[in-house]
């Protein structure tokens, strides 16, 4: 099982990312794929998740009308589209697949890429 974000960069406030989330060794459209973030010092946080079908999504309440995730299951690929970027948003990106239980917790993925780093000027 491997995930691979990419994309991450430097931006301005204000501006927009999008991240990849690219997969391999598991079958793709069985499972849920989140998106966390972490900055030093601190708990890695939950960002986004989207459901197995792509169907629903949720989103921490930081994020939530700024930031939209996507899937293409021909492509086993998730996407974090990421708009109206703040200097807050600041972090190493993750992306990690859904084991079980709630969306929000680290503990319920059971593998996890490299991150991404986002670096939001002000």
């Amino acid at each position: 099982v491997q995930l691979q974000a990419s994309g991450g960069g430097l931006v301005q406030t204000g501006g927009s990312l999008r991240l990849s989330c690219a997969t391999s060794g598991f079958t793709f459209d069985d499972y849920a794929i989140g998106w966390f973030r972490q900055v030093p010092g601190k708990e890695r946080e939950f960002v986004a998740a989207i459901a197995w079908s792509g169907g629903s999504t949720y989103y921490a309440d930081s994020v939530k009308g700024r930031f939209t995730c996507s899937r293409d299951n021909a492509r086993n690929t998730v996407y974090l589209q990421m708009n109206s970027l703040k200097p807050e948003d600041t972090a190493v990106y993750y992306c990690a697949r859904h084991s079980g239980g709630s969306y929000y917790y680290t503990r319920s993925y059971d593998y996890w890429g490299p991150g991404t780093l986002v670096t939001v000027s002000s």
